[in-house]
């Protein structure tokens, strides 16, 4: 070979060399990444596999359906039914806005049932064979409830003349109360999965390497991007190199966590934040799944048993700087406090057990994370639309991005566009327009006759059949919720019927406004009920739900809160409802004032959000 022959080779090998191990991988400007959270899919189409039940004949379409009834959706914090539409609707979004990479960060089904869990996949293969959409997801608490496979079923599906339908996965599982009662469905495909299940059927979707990715690790994982090989990344995704040992028993448990590039310069951390606290009879029985407790409480739980996450998101935070990749994590719990920091005061209102406030991530939870180097973190379970953040001494900076829940008010999804190395652009799509959101309708006619003819006294409201568009059925969901449990379940009973009885004017005198500033709102109709309403609304949707509420009632809101909290800094022995009021008030302001959370942008050099 002769001297500029191997110059020429010479110089294509480190060209290569330098492409695949640079350390400055900086990725293309405008990468967009959608995540779509807690769709809580219900196969509403769906079969079973070794039953011949198909569920109830719709008038509407023609078609059976598996669906769950309007009065047990109007108990859950999700829909179950409609949410399917809605999937479909935003996934046909992202494609007219042509994103390649969507993440599920966990609750992608209803409740991990092998009817579910493969209907999702059908849907997935589908837009991915269709439009080239690579997904990446992770696993949450409804995913796998267990981490074994289970019997379970539900006692609530929408059943002939509407009746309840109860479909077990095993016979004797469910007693009957009532000779009125339909016959038992029984199929294993109500089951729930466990971690093997649920990796052999969405294996495809991150949790193994594809060939046309760049990287793949799990925290178990003994090469780094220097030797790697898509080879030796088949070789470690299986689920037998994929477990740790749960204390205090040192149980065998699987950890689906992983590691991508599926754009070059782009690392998204999947984090499995599932923790399944093991009961005393795991010792003896480690394989039972009822030996076991929910993981829904999150990252609280991973600081005391599943410790080997935080080295590792330390680990690989390291390497990407090391390596100039630009490092997302997703996982579906929070690592910062989803409520505008206002869990203190909202302990001393509702209680240590309410709102849902076990939760909330504790700040040792955020301070590791961000010093292990998670920067930007994107989270789901709490149905949720907020943005969290915690900035340290020695620089480090967190920000906790929740996206809000396809199947809860304001339904919608996030974008995240990397306008490069350090600033990112994230975007909330609202999906307000569903087009066959009514199409089970009818079905749920039935349901109310069936219920009224038996004088039911949990009767739920027809008017939220006559909803406007897929928002507004979000909005009766939620007005739903809080009339028939949050109100029972959450609210101190003195101070609930303090607000339930009030007027606006009642509110505007308790609350010192002067005369001056209320002469555009002498005629105001609304109630302490609406107000707590809206309390919910904005605890859920933040800024997105300032437009359902509009701006006059924000400003007499405000207007409330506002002298309120001046005039109660005057109190010296201030009454039991009026030190209630005061923290509504605080709870309120600090939901009204949070970080932006529509569309903003993050720069992570800086520590920096704006809108």
């Amino acid at each position: 070979m002769n001297y500029f022959k191997k110059v020429i080779v010479f110089g294509i090998i480190v060209l290569d060399f330098i492409s695949c191990n640079s350390v400055k991988q900086i990725p293309s400007k405008n990468t967009q990444i959608a995540f779509l959270s807690d769709v809580h899919l219900l196969d509403i189409y769906g079969s079973f596999s070794d039953s011949d039940y198909r569920g109830i004949l719709n008038p509407y379409d023609g078609k059976y359906t598996l669906i769950r009834t309007m009065k047990s959706q109007l108990q859950s914090t999700r829909l179950f039914n409609e949410n399917y539409f809605a999937f479909l609707a935003a996934l046909d979004d992202v494609v007219k806005r042509n994103i390649k990479t969507v993440a599920l960060p966990g609750d992608f089904s209803d409740d991990g049932q092998p009817l579910n869990i493969k209907g999702l996949k059908r849907i997935l293969d589908d837009y991915s064979n269709k439009y080239g959409i690579r997904f990446v997801i992770t696993t949450g608490n409804h995913d796998v409830a267990k981490p074994f496979l289970a019997d379970s079923g539900k006692t609530d599906f929408l059943g002939k003349d509407g009746k309840n339908q109860v479909i077990m996965s095993k016979e004797g599982m469910y007693v009957s109360k009532s000779s009125n009662e339909l016959p038992v469905v029984i199929t294993k495909d109500i089951g729930t999965m466990g971690y093997v299940e649920v990796l052999d059927e969405m294996k495809e979707f991150g949790f193994y390497p594809k060939p046309s990715d760049f990287y793949w690790e799990t925290p178990f994982s003994a090469y780094n991007s220097d030797n790697y090989t898509f080879e030796k990344a088949l070789e470690n995704a299986g689920i037998d190199k994929r477990n740790y040992n749960i204390p205090p028993y040192n149980n065998p448990i699987p950890d689906l966590s992983y590691l991508v590039e599926p754009t070059k310069g782009i690392w998204l951390l999947a984090i499995d934040g599932n923790v399944y606290i093991p009961k005393e009879g795991a010792k003896e029985h480690p394989q039972n799944p009822a030996n076991y407790n929910s993981p829904n409480v999150g990252y609280n739980q991973v600081l005391t048993h599943k410790k080997h996450l935080i080295d590792w998101a330390a680990k690989v935070a390291q390497e990407a700087k090391k390596r100039g990749k630009t490092l997302i994590a997703f996982s579906h719990y929070p690592m910062v406090d989803f409520n505008d920091d206002a869990s203190g005061m909202m302990r001393k209102l509702f209680g240590e057990q309410k709102m849902q406030l076990h939760r909330v991530p504790s700040e040792e939870v955020s301070e590791l994370f961000a010093k292990a180097g998670i920067q930007i973190h994107f989270a789901g379970h709490m149905h949720i639309n907020d943005t969290g953040f915690r900035k340290y001494k020695d620089g480090k900076a967190l920000f906790n991005i929740q996206i809000p829940s396809l199947a809860a008010y304001i339904p919608g999804y996030k974008i995240l566009t990397v306008k490069s190395k350090n600033k990112m652009q994230i975007e909330t799509v609202t999906i307000d327009s569903v087009p066959d959101f009514k199409t089970l309708f009818p079905l749920y006619k039935q349901e109310y006759d069936y219920l009224k003819n038996s004088n039911d006294t949990a009767i739920w409201d027809r008017e939220i059949l006559s909803a406007k568009n897929y928002r507004d059925y979000t909005n009766w969901h939620l007005k739903e919720l809080v009339r028939s449990r949050f109100l029972k379940s959450d609210w101190p009973e003195d101070f609930k019927a303090f607000l339930l009885k009030a007027t606006a004017n009642d509110l505007f005198a308790f609350a010192k406004v002067p005369y001056s500033k209320l002469k555009e709102f002498q005629k105001e109709n609304w109630t302490g009920f609406d107000m707590i309403v809206d309390f919910y609304r904005i605890h859920s949707a933040d800024e997105l739900a300032f437009k359902d509420i509009g701006v006059k009632q924000i400003r007499q809101y405000k207007m409330i809160i506002n002298s309120y909290l001046e005039y109660y800094g005057k109190l010296t022995k201030p009454s039991v409802e009026e030190i209630s009021f005061y923290e509504f008030c605080s709870i309120f302001k600090s939901f009204i004032n949070g970080a932006p959370s529509n569309n903003f942008i993050i720069n992570l050099r800086r520590n920096t959000i704006y809108n």
